[in-house]
């Protein structure tokens, strides 16, 4: 079985959760007996440093995809003839979207539905685009893959697609932290976090991140009993709202909003995070939940969507709507050792379930099924 992985969308170092699926899944794939694999990058991908695209076959599809239009481009104009050429059975998009025409057929891995249920995750014609290719990428797909079954839920009622379509495959999570940690007092003088308690979350600083409220929660801590929040992540539009809204409440001396940093610099800000919290009011999977169990981190996260199915009886769940909630998941984790103690412990063994092995043998089964039709 000849596999074409649609990479178009892949800008090294750019692409989040959807370049980590990418880059488990392609050496795992290409090891099973029976299946070649072709990925078809773009000139980032091509050009830039060595990824597991670079140790399969690959060619290049002549677009720069950064620019939205041109991803669009490769994948619909470009990508359909160079996968016929390529003689593939099978072409898998790995993000949401896929080519609409071609001899192939077609599987396509639908992360989410942000743009439909949380439509301020995207803007402007990224929006738009998303509102159309997604939902014509489900009908042309012969088979969907999904990481949840909230998703499957999702896409099943939103795209009227029939369920016996779809297909869960949950992502894995890596085993071993990655690199060693930045020394914690090196970090709180880096970050002037004082010797306060750290509360720790990474996400992407998008309204449906839900940061407003746990910015919110987190001020109704006592100021003197009340830990330092630290919130990773690169910066957007949306961060301004957040800085306003400490200043706002008078909390800002307890709170830092660093953008990109480094890998040893956020190893050792798990290692230091006395718990970790995740207020999400949609995810298409949760990894940065299971990044922190694997760690050992004590977690706390929303109740919605995919969360509970990641999370299991491992996290302390809250509503994300609720402030008064968020502040009682807060205040628990940081004044019961006993709760913490237990999370810590469970974290561990619910993130080891969630095997990136297991995930692409189950995406081979469902280019079976695919091909069987």
């Amino acid at each position: 079985m000849h596999v074409g992985l649609n990479l178009v969308y892949l800008v090294p170092g750019e692409t989040g959760g959807m370049e980590v699926y990418a880059r488990e899944l392609i050496p795992r794939l290409a090891a099973i007996d029976g299946l070649e694999i072709t990925a078809f990058v773009n000139r980032e991908a091509a050009g830039g440093e060595h990824g597991p695209w670079h140790d399969v076959a690959h060619e290049t599809v002549p677009v720069n995809a950064r620019n939205r239009f041109e991803w669009v481009r490769g994948e619909q104009q470009h990508l359909p003839g160079m996968a016929a050429r390529a003689g593939c059975d099978i072409v898998h998009s790995l993000a949401s979207t896929a080519p609409l025409r071609g001899p192939f057929v077609r599987v396509t891995t639908i992360h989410d539905l942000n743009y439909k249920m949380v439509p301020d995750a995207h803007f402007g014609v990224l929006k738009l685009g998303m509102g159309v290719l997604v939902p014509a990428a489900a009908r042309r797909s012969r088979r969907i893959i999904v990481d949840a079954q909230s998703t499957a839920f999702d896409v099943e009622r939103h795209l009227k697609i029939a369920r016996e379509k779809i297909d869960v495959v949950p992502l894995g999570v890596g085993q071993e932290p990655a690199g060693v940690p930045t020394a914690e007092s090196e970090l709180r003088a880096k970050l002037e976090l004082g010797d306060r308690p750290i509360l720790l979350t990474v996400s992407a600083k998008r309204p449906h991140k839900n940061l407003l409220r746990l910015l919110d929660a987190h001020a109704r801590i006592d100021p003197a009993e009340r830990p330092m929040l630290v919130l990773p992540g690169y910066s957007t539009p949306h961060e301004q709202e957040l800085i306003a809204r400490a200043a706002a409440l008078g909390s800002s001396e307890h709170v830092r909003f660093p953008n990109w940093i480094d890998q040893a610099d956020l190893e050792g800000l798990y290692v230091a995070a006395t718990a970790f919290v995740f207020p999400s009011l949609y995810e298409g999977f949760g990894f940065p939940v299971l990044e922190a169990m694997r760690r050992g981190v004590p977690v706390a996260c929303s109740d919605r969507s995919t969360l509970p199915e990641v999370a299991g009886d491992a996290a302390l769940l809250f509503d994300p709507e609720d402030d008064a909630a968020i502040h009682t998941a807060l205040v628990r984790l940081l004044t019961e050792n006993r709760l913490r103690q237990r999370l810590s412990a469970a974290g561990p063994e619910q993130a080891a379930r969630f095997n990136w092995d297991a995930t692409a043998a189950a995406t081979a089964a469902v280019y079976e099924r695919a091909l069987r039709g």
